[in-house]
C-alpha cells in the first residue's frame, strides 16, 4: 500500500505543478468540437430523437476519458528515458502491481478532471445530461482500461519518439471510430459489428445511454471490465519485462 501511495503521490505532485496548463489543454479539443460540430450541426440534425449537440457531449466525455487516461504514457516515458525515475522504482521494494495501480489511479484522476471540464463546457452551451452512477461507472471503467493500456505500451516501447506512433495507430483511430461522433447503428451491419470490438465503442454507448436516462446494457460494463483486467495484466507483465 505504501508503494502504491508513493507512486500515485508523485504523479499528483507533478499534476499540481502544471494543473492550469493541463486543464487548459483538456478544454481545447472539446471546445473546438462543440463550436464546430455542436453549433454548426447541433440544432439542424437530430440523432435518435436528440439534438446533435446533446448527442455529441457524452461522446466527448467517452473520448476524453480515453485520451486523458492514455496521456500518462508520456509521463511514464519521461520518467524512463529522461529523469530516470523508473530506475529508482526498479531498485525499490515496490511491487509491479503497486506501481501499475499507482499509475492507473493517476490516469483516473486526470479522467475525472477532464470530465469536469467537459461538463462545464456543456453547461456553457446549454447541454444538460444526467450524471448518474451508470455514467460514472462507464467513465471509470473506460479510464481504467486506457490507463492500464498506457502503462503496458509505455513499458514496451524502446524510445520516447515511439509514443507518437502509439497515439497515431491506437488512440486516434479509436477516437473517431468508437461511436464518439456518430451512432454505430448508422453504419453497415458488418462495420458496426467490427467496431464493437473497440472498448471505446462500449464506453460511448454506456455513457450516452446513461446521460439520456436510458437503461444501459450490462454487456457494455462487462466488456469494459474484462478489457480492464486484460490491460492491467498486460501492464503488470510489461513492467516486469522492463525491469528485466
Amino acid at each position: 500500500m505504501g508503494s502504491f501511495i508513493a507512486v500515485y503521490w508523485r504523479e499528483m505532485v507533478l499534476l499540481r505543478r502544471r494543473l492550469k496548463r493541463i486543464l487548459a489543454g483538456m478544454a481545447v479539443s472539446p471546445l473546438l468540437y462543440m463550436l464546430t460540430f455542436g453549433l454548426a450541426l447541433g440544432g439542424s440534425i437530430r440523432v435518435d430523437g436528440h439534438r446533435y449537440i446533446d448527442f455529441l457531449l457524452p461522446g466527448l466525455i467517452a473520448m476524453a476519458s480515453m485520451t486523458q487516461a492514455f496521456a500518462i504514457a508520456g509521463e511514464i516515458n519521461i520518467s524512463r528515458f529522461y529523469s530516470r525515475i523508473f530506475e529508482e522504482i526498479q531498485s525499490s521494494p515496490a511491487s509491479r502491481a503497486a506501481y501499475v495501480l499507482g499509475e492507473v489511479c493517476s490516469g483516473l484522476t486526470r479522467v475525472l478532471l477532464a470530465v469536469a471540464v467537459i461538463g462545464g463546457i456543456g453547461l456553457a452551451f446549454g447541454v444538460r445530461i444526467q450524471a448518474g452512477i451508470g455514467l460514472w461507472l462507464a467513465v471509470g471503467l473506460n479510464g481504467f482500461v486506457f490507463s492500464a493500456l498506457a502503462v503496458a505500451l509505455a513499458m514496451i516501447i524502446t524510445s520516447h519518439a515511439d509514443q507518437a506512433l502509439l497515439s497515431n495507430f491506437v488512440i486516434t483511430p479509436m477516437a473517431f471510430l468508437g461511436g464518439t461522433f456518430f451512432p454505430l447503428d448508422s453504419l453497415p451491419e458488418w462495420a458496426g459489428a467490427v467496431l464493437q470490438i473497440l472498448p471505446l465503442s462500449h464506453a460511448s454507448q454506456a455513457i450516452r445511454q446513461s446521460a439520456f436516462g436510458q437503461d444501459v446494457s450490462p454487456v457494455h460494463y462487462c466488456i469494459l471490465a474484462v478489457a480492464g483486467a486484460a490491460a492491467f495484466a498486460l501492464a503488470w507483465w510489461s513492467v516486469g519485462r522492463a525491469k528485466d
